[in-house]
């Protein structure tokens, strides 16, 4: 008869707590630091592990938390992982608009300013900007152009 029990490992980050994991956990841990999707077995750990503080939720993805890129001196991968506010992101797209003011923005070009997101994700950016009077659209479908607002064009044209 074969012994299957896992084997139990614990890991402190700082003094705030103790986290129990066994040889599923790191598995699990490994396929979200890889970006791939979770098994059904896998799954199930999540809430507990999101309880404990070593994955978080980014939109529908899961990754693994600042406490633990901070534990193995990894910060800049976490930010890199996690991605950008929605707020820098607004930003990225408005300068870019801005920068581009004469000849206007097409999607295609604002959704290489931020290759993370889907064109859904930067078409509701762009429903925000403009719904604040930042930027406007010109024309229809995939001839679209973005442009910073009337105003905001105008007064820029000096630079």
């Amino acid at each position: 008869m074969t012994n299957t029990s896992t084997r139990t490992v614990c890991l402190c980050f700082g003094l705030e707590c103790q986290v129990s994991f066994d040889a599923t956990d790191f598995i699990t841990l490994d396929l979200i630091n890889r970006d791939q999707k979770l098994p059904e077995w896998a799954r199930e750990r999540l809430p507990a592990m999101l309880k404990s503080g070593v994955i978080e939720r980014v939109a529908r993805k899961y990754i693994l938390s600042r406490k633990f890129y901070e534990f193995v001196n990894k910060k800049g991968v976490y930010t890199r992982k996690r991605g950008l506010d929605r707020e820098t992101n607004k930003q990225l797209l408005l300068k870019h608009i801005r920068d581009n003011r004469k000849e206007g923005s097409r999607l295609q070009d604002l959704m290489q300013v931020l290759p993370a997101l889907s064109r859904r994700q930067v078409q509701a950016l762009l429903a925000e900007l403009k719904s604040q009077n930042e930027v406007r659209m010109v024309g229809k479908t995939s001839a679209a152009k973005w442009y910073p607002h009337v105003e905001d064009a105008l007064s820029n044209d000096g630079e």
